[in-house]
Parts: structure tokens; C-alpha cells; sequence
């Protein structure tokens, strides 16, 4: 039996703490949280299980053998490097750090004691973004030309993170898991407009390999929420809503042709391919229980987490590099040098 102890009982925790005591195989066996509100509240959902306002408590406890960090993005690094000191499995929430040398120090610590370090890129993890992974590792939707993502809602707004490290973290976990493309330079424009708060809006555009670009559309400041994503290929387009009841993903038999024989552009002809659409079935079941069975998976049999540290090493450096860029007024940054393309 998997000993899991989960630091921080906010937003999040709650969430992981639940399925963490409905996974086969692990136990809750502490929560801390320096609230005493939070405290009190997992005391009442969890009642067998050790409450603690001091984080190092918990980590030091003999009883827990995997540590999760639901708690704010500054405080992840130090959190997550002492239990790795202490022999603990890590199941760290996203963004994974601050800084990407805050993330490969943690990617060396657990690399060197043969521990488990894991990101919670939930959205990796949902029935729909696995299906979509199953499309294009196929081959059915032929060379993909561009991801267009549009995730805007009113609020919540963030005091130690701007729009792009909560929202578009989403969308960057999902390219680097689809694609498994080299992200050359990102480039990012975006504004704040509530005094005290960081941005509140941005546009990401991350140039990859060959000619896939991604479009990222990123606000706390909009009337209505969406949660739409838009994929094309030569051969197939598929739509991603995560709003809608049923049918989230839809693949469309889409798109164009040229007639590649005649030397001169103008003479070239542009034929439109309209065929069918259909809604390939999705199985329904909960990302963060597949997730975490995922994660206990992996310490029992030592194995790498699909979103390990160095995927989530990956985005904190798209994160880092999109908001230099958004400091710059949207001048490329070149993510292998870290300067301006």
C-alpha cells in the first residue's frame, strides 16, 4: 500500500485528495495545509487521515512514500526537492517551477535516488485529448499544419501568475504530448487591466519543426467561458470543445489540394475537399483518476510518467520564454538560446 501525502487543501487539493483515497493500492495517509480553515475542512472530509499545518511534517512522516503538491507555483521547488531529499515518490501540480533551473534541479534529484517525479498536466490525461493523440499518431490526419486554441473566461484571477502560466500551460502540455515536436522560437503579446494583477490577456504563437505553428488565445476577461480547440491536417481538421455535454471531439474530412504541376503560382488550382464529419466515441472516465493510477503505476514498477519532468521542464520553458517575449511586445524568443530570434 502507496502511503500518499498531499500538501495543500485550496483549490486543487481537495480534488487530488479524493481520488488519491479512491485510487486501489495507495492510502491517504496526511494533508497539510497552514490554514486552519483548509485544515479543518479536510479533518471533516478525512477523517482518518493525519491533518498538519507544517508541510515538513508530512514530508518526514515514515508513513507516506509519495508526496503531491497542490500549493502555489512559487512555493512547488522547495516543496517538491525536499521530498525528493527524503526518498518520496513527487506528484507535483502545474506550472511544475518558477524557473526551468528550478525544474531540472528537481529532473536531476529524482533521476539520481530512482524516484518518481511527475507533473499534473491533467488535460494529458482526458479520454479526448488521448483520442486525438490516437488520430494523428495514425497517420489519419496527415501532416499537421497548425493548433489554434481559444481558453477565455471571467476570471479567476491570479496574484502570482499571469494569464498565460494559468490558462496556457493547458495548451502547451497538450502540444508537447500530441506532437512530440521540437518548439523552436514563441512569441506572445498580451496586457493587464486590473490594477495589482498581472495580465490578464494574451495571445502565444509557438513556431515548431517544419511549418506547425500553434495559436494560443488566453483571458481571464471575457463574457462567456470557451474551451475550444481547432486542429488541421492535409488529410483531416478536428474540433476539440470541452464545453459541450457530449461529442467533444469531432474529426471533419476536410481541407485542400493544389494542383503541384504548373510552374507558376497563379496558374496553380485550389480544389476543396468537403466530406463527412463524425464524432469518434470517447470513453467517459475522470482525467485525474487515470492520472493517478498512471502515477501509482509508475512507482511500482519504475517506469517514466508520460508527463515527467522533463515534459514539464519542457513547458516552464515555453512559459518563461512567452512572457519575455510578452515584455518585449511580442519579439520572438529563441527557446534553444533564450534570446531574442
Amino acid at each position: 500500500m502507496i502511503g500518499v501525502g498531499v500538501v495543500g487543501y485550496g483549490y486543487w487539493g481537495p480534488n487530488l485528495a479524493r481520488v488519491v483515497g479512491e485510487t486501489e493500492g495507495c492510502r491517504l495517509a496526511a494533508i497539510a495545509d497552514a490554514s486552519p480553515a483548509a485544515g479543518a475542512r479536510a479533518a471533516k472530509r478525512h477523517p482518518s487521515t493525519a491533518i498538519t499545518s507544517d508541510w515538513r511534517a508530512l514530508v518526514r512522516r515514515p508513513d507516506v512514500d509519495a508526496v503531491v503538491v497542490a500549493t502555489p507555483v512559487h512555493t512547488h521547488f522547495d516543496i517538491a526537492l525536499e521530498a525528493l531529499r527524503a526518498g518520496k515518490h513527487v506528484l507535483v501540480e502545474k506550472p511544475m517551477t518558477q524557473t526551468a533551473r528550478h525544474a531540472e534541479i528537481l529532473i536531476d534529484e529524482a533521476a539520481r535516488r530512482g524516484l518518481a517525479l511527475m507533473v499534473d498536466h491533467t488535460f494529458v490525461y482526458t479520454p479526448e485529448v488521448q483520442k486525438i493523440k490516437s488520430i494523428v499518431e495514425s497517420g489519419d490526419a496527415g501532416e499537421i499544419f497548425y493548433y489554434d486554441s481559444t481558453r477565455i473566461n471571467l476570471g479567476m484571477f491570479q496574484s502570482d501568475v499571469n494569464v498565460i502560466w494559468d490558462l496556457a500551460v493547458h495548451d502547451l502540455a497538450i502540444l508537447d504530448s500530441l506532437f512530440g515536436l521540437t518548439p523552436l522560437a514563441v512569441s506572445a503579446s498580451g496586457a493587464g487591466h486590473i490594477l495589482g494583477s498581472p495580465e490578464n490577456l494574451a495571445h502565444v504563437t509557438i513556431f515548431f519543426e517544419g511549418a506547425m505553428t500553434a495559436h494560443l488565445n488566453v483571458n481571464w476577461l471575457a463574457p462567456v467561458k470557451v474551451r475550444q480547440t481547432f486542429i488541421t491536417g492535409s488529410q483531416k481538421m478536428i474540433v476539440y470543445d470541452d464545453l459541450q455535454p457530449s461529442e467533444k471531439v469531432k474529426v471533419y474530412d476536410r481541407g485542400v489540394t493544389s494542383d503541384g504541376e504548373q510552374d507558376d503560382a497563379y496558374q496553380r488550382r485550389v480544389s476543396y475537399r468537403i466530406g463527412d464529419m463524425w464524432a469518434p466515441h470517447v470513453p467517459i472516465r475522470e482525467a485525474l483518476r487515470t492520472e493517478f493510477d498512471h502515477f501509482r503505476d509508475c512507482i511500482l514498477t519504475g517506469s517514466t510518467p508520460l508527463t515527467d519532468g522533463r515534459s514539464g521542464l519542457a513547458v516552464v520553458r515555453m512559459l518563461e520564454s512567452a512572457t519575455l517575449s510578452m515584455r518585449q511586445r511580442g519579439h520572438p524568443i529563441d527557446l534553444e538560446l533564450g534570446k531574442v530570434a
